[in-house]
């Protein structure tokens, strides 16, 4: 049975991706500072911190694993904004230390790292892979870094390293300092208090691709199985939703009146006016594409909240 080591296993896609592995056929690892909760109880949890190099490399020689996937990011870019350096250390210098412990220990595990929409230039074209890449916030900043490493590393010492860049992603188990896991805690908070109320909300005029997270893991394991690790794939909807008209949705899963209000604390010093992934690369190679929307993960996490 091939092993899997999931770096960043107590993140919000950690669970999700544990699973479709474990669904596959696979033995799978995480590693994390802290356990989720959500986390299937056959993965083989161990603790160890991404950016203490020693326990990176300890942990990859103990385990000997056929693929290494790196979770472990500081993922909002709103949180980017405010931590700067944790940024850079955990997407950059903790990608670094993974690569650099796979190739001291001779790991021959195929690698893939996860980028970001967030890398491209702003445009109001649909996106697709050759587009610019030209970041405008910190976290899409680390997420170029991150690129231009791994494109370093598979060139000089031969590794075979994967690498998608994803777009926006949500489901049950998504911290609400995200956008629509915050709307559906607010608006299951109200729903459940019996009367009307008030939520808060950012910069509702832009739109957003969003896809459910399930399909996004199927992505990244359809990827790193896959032979070629040259390419580079958008994985999205290809779908771009306006925030106003997610948020109705969300409310309208509600009995309650409820009344929107824009917090300025909410609203970006950039903010990027539509983001869209051309996903037809993926899709004509690997044959993926989405069998959810935002809109199942939505009501997935409104009744969530409401439990």
């Amino acid at each position: 049975m091939k092993k899997v080591l999931i770096f960043g296993v107590g993140g919000f896609v950690g669970s999700y991706i544990s699973r479709e592995f474990l669904d596959h056929g696979y033995e799978v690892y995480g590693s994390d500072k802290v356990k989720n909760s959500m986390l299937p109880k056959t993965v083989c949890f161990k603790n160890a911190d991404l950016l203490n190099f020693s326990s990176v490399e300890e942990l990859i020689a103990e385990v000997n694993p056929a693929i290494i996937i790196n979770l472990a990011a500081v993922s909002s870019v709103g949180i980017s904004w405010k931590i700067p350096q944790m940024t850079i250390s955990v997407n950059v210098v903790g990608a670094l230390n993974i690569l650099e412990a796979a190739k001291k220990t001779n790991c021959k595990a195929k690698i893939m790292f996860v980028g970001s929409s967030e890398e491209y230039a702003k445009t109001d074209n649909v996106i697709d892979e050759g587009c610019e890449l030209d970041a405008n916030n910190p976290y899409g900043i680390s997420k170029i870094a991150q690129e231009y490493f791994a494109k370093l590393y598979k060139k000089q010492y031969g590794m075979k390293i994967y690498y998608a860049r994803s777009f926006n992603h949500t489901g049950v188990g998504q911290k609400d300092s995200f956008v629509l896991s915050s709307w559906c805690k607010q608006v299951a908070e109200i729903d459940k208090s019996g009367k009307a109320g008030k939520i808060q909300v950012g910069n509702l005029a832009v739109q957003r691709d969003f896809s459910h997270v399930k399909d996004i893991v199927r992505a990244y394991r359809m990827i790193v199985e896959s032979d070629n690790s040259e390419k580079i794939y958008n994985i999205g909807s290809g779908k771009a939703h306006r925030l106003d008209k997610i948020l109705q949705y969300i409310i309208h899963l509600s009995n309650q009146k409820i009344t929107i209000e824009v917090d300025p604390s909410r609203i970006r010093p950039s903010d990027q006016p539509i983001i869209c992934c051309d996903h037809s690369l993926i899709t004509k190679e690997l044959g993926w594409k989405p069998e959810y929307s935002v809109f199942d993960a939505l009501k997935e996490m409104f009744n969530e909240y409401k439990k």
